[in-house]
């Protein structure tokens, strides 16, 4: 809720009220979207290290003090700085928060039997929750005269609160390390008395970090979900690349875009939970995630299928619905399977490396499905579906991730 107090405003502020140049703007953005993404698996490693408590504490202070700053920057150097400092605020607490809560979802399940889908969900839906009612805030300081500048405090005072939860809340977790390796006595015989009765000291040391990277990036199974789930974040961005193009191709104006924003949100808040509780226990995590992907490539594929009905919007509406209901199969689904995959000691840098990598493709993939905005509507339509389609097939060939640390263990094997 506090990001999305200040940042659907931010590039109005920054063309209108700094008075910055167009490209100057995408920059800004860009960067902070850098900042980041791409730097998720930095947060990831360091929780690794030093545990998700004070990585979180850590992120939520510089995100305090990145809208502080940004409230009250006014050339283009300052700006910067903020967006940067946001960006890398958000990169440490989002893996810290992200692992731990799958941690957390694994040993529920193991010990209540609930699958760990249900607490991955209501992690969604709460974010979506506030994705939903963050503009609201920002809408209702910027109707009340407040500005910018009361957005971006209003968004700092919201993460004293998240600070102080977290702070008071969040257990004090230790990194989790390598098994402690106890040394092989010598012969009892060999022994002097003095060292037989003397106990063996156990020590626990903590995995060299380029050993973990080499752990997390050879894993094969976890760079193919680190590519199935890239398919559905391309996909997902076409909300804001293709939608808007479709919206005013309809419409004529993009004023309608903000509703289907808002029902893609309230459609996450409202049926997340009945979703996964259907699917979590009827099907594994890896056919969620191949099922979901495929609703997804349909949105695409029935948008130049759908007669356009009242307002020219029921295209549009169809995307939305279809690729929403397939985030709500999969992306838990894929939360779920990243502690099967990984062992647990690299849990903080392989949900960061999932992020990172998605990231990347995002990036390359803007580019590339941009071009297709000038292809005619099937053959972009069609383009479009087949990203998230080629992701299901990436996705079926996963372990079944059904839950439960051993068998994910064995299915990675070799």
């Amino acid at each position: 809720m506090g990001f999305y107090a200040v940042l659907p405003y931010l590039a109005t502020h920054l063309g209108s009220g700094l008075g910055m140049a167009g490209w100057l703007v995408g920059l800004v953005l860009g960067l902070r979207t850098f900042s980041q993404q791409g730097l998720f698996v930095v947060g990831g490693a360091l929780t690794d290290r030093y545990g998700p408590r004070p990585v979180v504490l850590t992120g939520c202070a510089l995100r305090i003090a990145g809208f502080g700053w940004l409230a009250f920057a006014g050339s283009t150097a300052t700006v910067i700085g903020a967006v940067l400092l946001i960006g890398f605020a958000a990169a440490l607490f989002s893996p810290a928060v992200e692992s731990e809560a799958a941690r957390e979802a694994v040993r529920h399940e193991r010990d209540t039997g609930a699958p760990r889908a249900h607490v991955l969900a209501l992690f969604s839906a709460a974010g979506q929750a506030g994705a939903f009612l963050g503009p609201l805030l920002g809408s209702l300081l910027l109707l009340l005269g407040g500005g910018f500048r009361a957005a971006c405090l209003a968004g700092a005072l919201v993460f004293v609160a998240v600070l102080t939860g977290h702070a008071r809340l969040m257990p004090h977790t230790a990194p989790v390390r390598e098994p402690a390796q106890e040394p092989t006595p010598p012969p009892a015989q060999a022994q002097p008395p003095a060292q037989q009765s003397a106990p063996h000291i156990v020590t626990r040391t903590a995995q060299p970090a380029r050993s973990a990277w080499r752990a997390v990036f050879a894993n094969r199974p976890f760079l193919l979900l680190c590519l199935a789930y890239s398919t559905y974040l391309v996909a997902y961005n076409q909300l804001y690349l293709s939608l808007p193009v479709e919206v005013e191709r309809a419409t004529g104006s993009q004023a309608a875009l903000g509703w289907l924003f808002a029902l893609s949100s309230l459609l996450v808040v409202v049926a997340q939970m009945p979703v996964t509780r259907c699917s979590a226990r009827r099907i594994a995590p890896r056919t969620a995630l191949v099922t979901g992907l495929a609703v997804v490539a349909a949105g695409f594929a029935a948008v130049p299928l759908t007669p356009a009905g009242p307002g020219g919007l029921l295209p549009g509406a169809a995307l939305v619905v279809l690729l929403t209901l397939g985030q709500m199969l999969l992306v838990p689904a894929a939360r779920g399977l990243v502690p099967d995959l990984v062992e647990d000691r690299h849990l903080g840098l392989a949900t960061g490396a999932l992020s990172s990598v998605s990231g990347v493709a995002v990036l390359a993939g803007s580019a590339a499905t941009g071009a297709l905005l000038e292809a005619s509507a099937p053959v972009r339509w069609a383009a479009l579906a087949a990203v998230p389609l080629a992701g299901a097939l990436l996705a079926f060939t996963l372990p079944a991730g059904r839950g439960g640390k051993e068998q994910g263990t064995r299915a990675v094997t070799g």
